[in-house]
């Protein structure tokens, strides 16, 4: 969803229920014969108390504005020289879909587009603000376009528009999570085989399918990596924080008493998201035929990432990999930003960037169009 074009400085700002991230990337010139290269410049998390937002909507936008002004100022790094910001919009207000459209020109596209959107989105389109892209299709000649509608409501949006414009910064996009999520994680933002992207973060769990150029489909559950910490906080009778240091050393091997008692702590949380995993690759090897990424036919999933805070969960991957019997990695965010084999840098740890894969993606964005 842009609201102007992209053709200056900018950073991240990943807002959610809970928190707020920033990252902004800087360009370093290449010398001799090595290319241009990227690096992080300024980086900061700041919370964002119970109630200020609530599923992606905002409640007390003079509270919320407080918060992005002492953020703006407070980031870790450099300073941050610039106003215009690329902002995320929340997962569960948002309406995406793959859709065909007649091949015509760009002019009359949009028409059709605006037209066409309201059999699949849910609400008046004169109540949402609506983009889209033309999918490429990495394999053969289409007599048709592939078009990647978003939707999300007005009333939603305009808010996060004040708040921004009141703490004097400069909305240049406004982007969907799993669109971030995914420039993060995809390699150059291509996948010749189909992906399912799981983003475990703080208050929802995100699931998104990525194929060829693009997103598929999207969904979420409420679900989330704190409500594991909330689990072993009750388990031990001990404080959040405690229970989630706990948490990011726990091994699945449940060799002692204690890890034992974890595990049957938080075997509930881990059957429900191994069942959630199960019905979206059901919903995708069964349903979803209408894709241009192979030569003879559709294929099916062969690798979930994960990514968010809750991924930082010691062996999630192995556990998952052998309860759905496909590859599951954690995803790195760093893999269109540092080159190989870094996938980290001094400032922020692999760990502790997963909770950035957003912000990382947005501030990629934003990089790759100056």
């Amino acid at each position: 969803m842009n609201f102007l074009n992209l053709n200056s400085e900018s950073f991240g700002l990943d807002i959610s229920d809970i928190s707020l991230k920033i990252i902004k990337l800087k360009k370093n010139k290449g010398f001799l014969n090595k290319p241009d290269s990227l690096s992080l410049a300024s980086f900061g998390e700041f919370k964002i108390k119970s109630g200020i937002i609530t599923k992606g909507e905002i409640k007390d936008e003079k509270a919320l504005l407080k918060i992005i002004k002492n953020a703006v100022l407070k980031v870790k790094g450099e300073k941050l020289k610039t106003n215009n910001v690329i902002v995320s919009l929340p997962e569960e207000k948002a309406f995406m879909q793959v859709i065909q459209m007649p091949k015509m020109k760009k002019e009359e596209l949009k028409k059709a587009i605006y037209f066409e959107a309201e059999n699949y989105i849910p609400i008046p389109i004169k109540d949402a603000y609506l983009d889209s892209q033309i999918v490429p299709a990495i394999y053969s000649h289409l007599d048709h376009l592939d078009v990647l509608i978003a939707a999300i409501p007005k009333k939603i949006v305009d808010p996060y528009v004040y708040c921004l414009k009141k703490a004097g910064l400069t909305p240049i996009a406004f982007e969907i999570e799993s669109q971030a999520i995914s420039r993060a994680l995809i390699k150059k933002s291509i996948s010749p085989v189909p992906v399912l992207l799981v983003d475990l973060g703080a208050t929802r769990t995100s699931f998104m399918l990525f194929s060829g150029h693009s997103l598929r489909f999207t969904a979420f559950i409420p679900t989330s990596s704190k409500k594991l910490d909330e689990i072993i906080s009750k388990t031990f009778k001990i404080s959040l924080k405690e229970a989630e240091k706990i948490k990011t050393e726990y091994r699945f091997q449940r060799k002692t008493k204690k890890d034992k008692k974890i595990f049957k702590a938080i075997l509930p949380w881990l059957d429900n998201l191994v069942s959630k995993i199960r019905k979206h690759l059901h919903f995708y090897n069964t349903h979803v035929t209408h894709e241009h990424i192979s030569e003879n036919k559709r294929m099916n999933i062969e690798k979930i990432i994960i990514s968010g805070g809750g991924a930082n969960l010691w062996e999630l991957t192995d556990f998952l990999s052998q309860e759905l019997k496909i590859k599951v990695e954690i995803g790195n965010p760093w893999i269109n930003i540092l080159p190989k084999p870094l996938k980290e840098v001094p400032e922020l740890s692999y760990d502790k960037s997963l909770k950035y894969t957003t912000a990382l993606g947005l501030a990629l964005r934003g990089i790759e169009s100056i």
